[in-house]
């Protein structure tokens, strides 16, 4: 039988004769997953007393799993859960003052629940207090599938996505007026190895131009709260906005086209028209050759 289970009895009956005054806080204790935590239990002796007569357990409300011992003016460490183990003490110095605290390292998701502080000096009481570990999420993000050519209309998936967080978040999706939206929206949530949650949501809209919504996510026991937002753009009608940015171009690039046709013409006509101009030249010199020709036949027979 262990000394726990032997004191118990011993225990129960200094309980029934004159309980001490032991006091813990009435309401949950918040620690932040891997930091430090200090359980607060105090308690109110009637006089001096030595160490050696003092008895101090923290245990587990709901399962009696031991945290950690004290009596004959020292840690009893051999009955400790094994999830404690290296990871408890108390405030030695400060147990002559009735400081029984419990000091929890490196706070874990496990150690989320309700701790029990027994103390014993010649009379013997206990007391329960609540222990609520927390983690604070990473900034949501949202994306948004597709993300182009969309007409309005056309069916639009906005994903929210956080990590790190406990307990489970409170998800919520808003539009651009501040409306809450619930319907079409999925969320789960999935705990990894150490506990902590990655939050998973998407909300299905129809696309309308310059629409804007919002993911807000709340930590329950930080009461802490990140938001996201994304403006669905697009054009204002129907004709998709890739297919104007295509007829652009071919328009820029035929008008380029008839501007090259324009001035390759232009040098071709000119060409051509000195071509005209040279070939009448020549002809009008050879009609004047032969009319002086002719001229001189003619004085040459009459002489």
């Amino acid at each position: 039988m262990t000394r726990m289970a032997l004191l118990l009895p011993v225990l129960l009956v200094f309980r029934a004769v004159a309980a001490l005054n032991v006091q813990v806080p009435d309401h949950p204790v918040v620690a932040l997953f891997g930091q430090d935590a200090t359980l607060n239990c105090s308690f109110g002796p009637t006089g001096p007393f030595n160490l050696s007569d003092l008895s101090v357990f923290w245990q587990l409300t709901d399962t009696k799993r031991s945290v950690h011992s004290f009596w004959e003016g020292r840690d009893q460490l051999t009955e400790q859960a094994e999830g404690f183990v290296n990871r408890t003490s108390l405030f030695p110095t400060q147990l002559h003052s009735g400081n029984a605290s419990l000091l929890l390292r490196d706070v874990r998701i496990a150690d989320d629940g309700a701790f029990t502080c027994f103390v014993r000096v010649k009379t013997y009481s206990s007391a329960a207090l609540v222990l609520q570990v927390a983690a604070p999420y990473t900034k949501p993000h949202v994306t948004v599938s597709p993300d182009s050519n969309l007409r309005p209309g056309d069916e639009v998936f906005l994903t929210c996505v956080a990590y790190g967080g406990f307990p489970q978040a409170q998800v919520l999706w808003q539009d651009g007026g501040g409306r809450n939206l619930t319907d079409n929206v999925t969320t789960s949530q999935v705990a990894n190895e150490e506990g902590l949650f990655s939050v998973l949501s998407i909300l299905m809209v129809e696309a309308e131009p310059n629409s804007t919504y919002s993911c807000r996510l709340r930590n329950p026991v930080l009461g802490e709260e990140a938001h996201t937002s994304v403006t669905i753009t697009g054009p204002s009608s129907g004709f998709p906005l890739v297919a104007l940015w295509v007829t652009v171009g071919l328009a820029v690039c035929l008008l380029a086209l008839l501007i090259a046709l324009a001035v390759v013409c232009h040098k071709k006509i000119k060409e051509s028209c000195k071509e005209a101009n040279a070939a009448e030249e020549g002809k009008e010199l050879e009609e004047d050759e032969s009319k002086t020709a002719m001229t001189q036949l003619k004085d040459t027979a009459t002489s």
